[in-house]
This record gives C-alpha cells, sequence and structure tokens, in this order.
C-alpha cells in the first residue's frame, strides 16, 4: 500500500499538506471527544445525579490519569516503530470508547470510559508532533504545528455545537456515540493517507528513553515552559470545561444556546489564537529565541483582565465579546512552546520530549483544573448559590499570571538550552 512507503524528507507541497490536514482532523476528533463532556455536562449531571466535584473529576482526572502516564511509552514506541501506526490505533481506540460513554449508566461506569477515551488519546498527539517535525523544514515548523494546533479550538467548537444539537435533537447519549463512531471510520482513512517520514538522525533511534531525560532534566528551559503551560492548561481547560454550565446558570442561556455562544468564542478566538502564536513564532523567534517563551508570556498577561470582564458581565453579548479576544490570547502559547520543546532535544527524540512535556501539561493542567475549579463551587456554594461557579472561575485567573512569570523566566535559558536541527 501506498502508505507503507516511507515519505522522503521534504516532500512535495501537496503532500504535506496532505499529510498536515489529515493529522489535523485527527486532531479535531480528539478535542471533539474531549470537549463534547462540557457541553453535555448539565444535561449528565441531572440525568446521573452528579455533583459538581464529580463532574470536575469526569472532565479532568478520569481522562487525564492515564493519557498523561501512558503517553511516554506510547511515545518510546512510536520513536522506534511507525508513528502513524501508533496514532492510528490511537485514534479508533479513543473513539470506541467515546462511543461507550453513551451507554453509561452511572458515575463510575462513566469514569471508567473516560478512563479509556484518555488511554487511546495518549498515542496521538506527541507523535504527531514529531511526524510534523520530520515533514516541514525548522523555519516552518512553527507555522505548521499552529495548523495543526487549529484541532483545539475546531474540535472544541465541533464538540460543543455537535454535542448541544444532538442533546437537544435525541439525547447526550446518542451524541457520545456518533462522534466515537465518526473516529472510527476515520482511523483506516488517516492510515491509508500519511505516510512514515523519514527521520533526521536514524542511527540513534534505539537510544533508550533515560537518555531523553538525562538531556531534559538539565535544561531549566524545559521545566520553566513545561510548568508554565501546566498553569495555563489547569485554568484553560478548567474554563473550557465549566464556561457551558456558567452560561446556563448565571446568564440563563439553553443548550442550544450556550452550544452557540460557546462554539462561537472557541471558533473565532481560537483559530485567531493558534495562527497568531504561529505567525509570531516563527518571525519573532527566528530573531531571538527568547521571544518563543516572552510572546506566550505576555499574552497571558493581557488576557486576564479581559476573561475577568468576561466573566462579571451581565449581558451575553458583552460577555461574548469580553470572552473573544482572551480565548485568543490563551492558545497564542501553543505554538511557539511546542516548537521550542521540539527544540531542546535532538531530532530523533523529539516524541518521546513531546510526551515528557505533555505528561507535565496533562497531569497537571488537565488533570486538575475541572476539577478545582467543580470543587472551589461545590465549596463556595453555600455563601454564592448559583453564582459559585462564576467566583470560583474568577479566582482561577491568577492562574495565568503564574503561567505568564514562568514563561517570562524560561526565556534567557531557552538560548541556551537550543539544539539547532538542519532537519
Amino acid at each position: 500500500m501506498a502508505s507503507d512507503i516511507p515519505a522522503t524528507p521534504r516532500e512535495g507541497r501537496r503532500y504535506r499538506v496532505t499529510a498536515l490536514v489529515m493529522l489535523l482532523l485527527v486532531y479535531t476528533f480528539n478535542f471533539v471527544d474531549r470537549q463534547i463532556l462540557g457541553i453535555l455536562a448539565p444535561t449528565i449531571k441531572a440525568d446521573l445525579a452528579l455533583t459538581d466535584t464529580q463532574l470536575g473529576l469526569l472532565g479532568g482526572l478520569a481522562f487525564a490519569l492515564l493519557y498523561s502516564t501512558l503517553a511516554i511509552p506510547l511515545a518510546w514506541l512510536a520513536d522506534r516503530t511507525s508513528r502513524t501506526w501508533v496514532i492510528t490505533l490511537s485514534l479508533a481506540v479513543w473513539s470506541a470508547f467515546t462511543a461507550l460513554c453513551g451507554v453509561a449508566s452511572n458515575f463510575a461506569q462513566l469514569f471508567a470510559f473516560r478512563i479509556g477515551v484518555g488511554v487511546g488519546e495518549a498515542g496521538g498527539v506527541a507523535p504527531s508532533y514529531a511526524v510534523i517535525a520530520d515533514t516541514f523544514a525548522p523555519d516552518r515548523r512553527a507555522r505548521a504545528l499552529a495548523i495543526y494546533s487549529l484541532g483545539i479550538p475546531l474540535g472544541s467548537a465541533a464538540g460543543v455545537m455537535l454535542g448541544g444539537y444532538i442533546a437537544t435533537s435525541i439525547d447526550w447519549r446518542t451524541a457520545f456515540i456518533v462522534v466515537g463512531v465518526a473516529g472510527l471510520v476515520l482511523a483506516p482513512v488517516f492510515r491509508l493517507c500519511v505516510r512514515e517520514p523519514v527521520r533526521g538522525s536514524d542511527a540513534c533511534d534505539r537510544e533508550p528513553v533515560r537518555r531523553v531525560f538525562g538531556i531534559l532534566v538539565r535544561k531549566p528551559s524545559f521545566w520553566l515552559l513545561a510548568f508554565g503551560a501546566s498553569a495555563s492548561s489547569m485554568l484553560g481547560y478548567g474554563l473550557a470545561f465549566w464556561l457551558p454550565s456558567l452560561m446556563q446558570r448565571s446568564f440563563g442561556l439553553d443548550l442550544i444556546e450556550t452550544a452557540q455562544f460557546y462554539g462561537g468564542v472557541l471558533l473565532l478566538g481560537g483559530v485567531a489564537g493558534v495562527l497568531l502564536g504561529g505567525v509570531l513564532g516563527d518571525r519573532l523567534g527566528a530573531r531571538d529565541r527568547r521571544m518563543y517563551a516572552r510572546v506566550p508570556a505576555i499574552a497571558f498577561v493581557i488576557a486576564v483582565p479581559l476573561f475577568a470582564a468576561g466573566i462579571l458581565s451581565s449581558s451575553v453579548t458583552a460577555a461574548f465579546v469580553f470572552f473573544l479576544v482572551p480565548q485568543a490570547l490563551a492558545y497564542v502559547w501553543l505554538a511557539p512552546v511546542i516548537t521550542a520543546i521540539q527544540h531542546l532535544v535532538p531530532g530523533h527524540m523529539r516524541a518521546t520530549a513531546s510526551a515528557t512535556f505533555l505528561l507535565i501539561n496533562n497531569l497537571i493542567g488537565l488533570g486538575g483544573g475541572s476539577f478545582a475549579l467543580g470543587a472551589l463551587s461545590d465549596g463556595l456554594a453555600a455563601h454564592y448559590g448559583d453564582e459559585a461557579l462564576r467566583y470560583a472561575m474568577l479566582m482561577g485567573l491568577v492562574l495565568y499570571l503564574v503561567a505568564a512569570l514562568l514563561m517570562w523566566l524560561a526565556s534567557t535559558p531557552l538560548r541556551q538550552d537550543w539544539v539547532d536541527q538542519s532537519t
């Protein structure tokens, strides 16, 4: 089959576009399956009689537990075997478990199925980063990774809108089943379209994982970037999960109105922010590598007061405008930081280095974000009632300031830690 023929380095533009589009489509499904739980949370809460804390566990820890820890061994496997096969099988596994979420009848079953979704998605992202890095030249990687990262806002918006419309038209269970089956159909198509790229340093592919760790542990920029991203992701994932509930509780929107509101914010703001980060990363980072960390830091600081204005707003229209800009700024970090991580190790170690970064980012950010806001909302409920979630989100904004500080601190050692790569 054509897909079994290795892709040559820097193949023609048509193939590069095809490969990137397919990777983007898989990543979009990744976030459809994550975000759909957020829009369906109020309906699931009522149907299964759950608390905000339990919902937070479903949105965070249940998914992140094995998603984070399995990412490194699966990336190691991808670095030593076929990255495209690992991505394909991962897509099939997480899609099957997403469909199973539609048959859950209690918290324990839904928790177990969300763990399964996390197991599958553990093998998707880090190998995809490595495939992109091996397919695109260094001076175009930030933009290529930015296009790939569009899967986050596109998938999140699609998950919100599809989940909202299907749940309203039929029920929440059907929404899970539909998106899960769609992912299963996509898996073989992806494998047929994307070839395994030739790697820049195949002679070194057999080096053990501990060597990658040994390199990263001596680079302060890696840890500052990882923990900075974790702080931002903790709030970012928390807001992504709980904002639909806020719009229904505090703004009085129904499920369809919430899907339209938040889907629009994610689509418009998210796409703009991801692309802006890619352009700024390639242009400013080429002049001064510190900008790969400083651009995100500046974006986070600007985002805080705008998010606060949206959270405290009493007008749906004003809230949409206030949320739109900081939503874009919250995504600016993706392409610059991910590009920087790719350049902290030799080329053949990219997938494992990315998985190590994702382990920290997702275990803290994804695992703790939705749970922390949910638990804080439950704790504030006695004093603020239905407005407790609003104030929990407001308090969480300090995490963006922490992220900004860590990113800025990472900028200076980043220049010394950078590994020049011709491939």
